[in-house]
């Protein structure tokens, strides 16, 4: 599947809240911790391709991510993703590990999820600030951060990992 997505660094969630609920979104899944950890070949082969795969923990549920080269667009980050939920973390790690993987990567963060249609909206809380990620189609976006009094010059593409790492 295509993804579609940018980050808006933000101040309080509570006010995101409630205009996001004034404007029709619904809460989805109550605000969680999550550990998100990068997995690469020691030769660093899917970063040099600005590819990821990543296996993130929310609770007693593990899910494994494969995310694309990223297309050209100046403010959307657009590549294919793929993710599946993994019964057996412990296993899956083992699977990486025989296949060459090792972990590159790991940050943690919470996250409240909310939707409006098509649109998916995450409100979240890492080590360098709250931030707010969209993710769905080019317009809808836009025409939510409008609303929500943003524009396209707040528009973030880059991914925590990048921005983590810039702190």
């Amino acid at each position: 599947m295509i993804e579609i997505e940018v980050k808006i660094k933000v101040g309080d969630h509570s006010f995101l809240k409630e205009k996001l609920v004034n404007l029709g979104a619904r809460l989805e899944k109550e605000r969680s911790r999550e550990t998100n950890t990068l997995y690469d070949y020691p030769s660093q082969l899917l970063s040099k391709r600005k590819q990821a795969l990543r296996l993130r923990k929310i609770g007693a549920k593990t899910f494994l991510t494969f995310k694309g080269t990223p297309q050209k667009s100046r403010k959307f980050k657009i590549r294919d993703e793929y993710e599946t939920e993994v019964k057996n973390e412990r296993q899956i790690k083992k699977i990486l590990k025989s296949l060459g993987f090792v972990p590159v990567f790991s940050y943690q963060k919470k996250r409240a999820v909310f939707r409006k249609g098509h649109l998916k909206i995450c409100l979240d809380e890492l080590a360098i600030g709250n931030f707010m990620e969209l993710e769905g189609k080019r317009n809808e976006i836009t025409k939510l951060t409008k609303a929500l009094g943003f524009s396209r010059t707040d528009f973030i593409k880059q991914d925590y990992i990048q921005l983590l790492s810039q702190k």
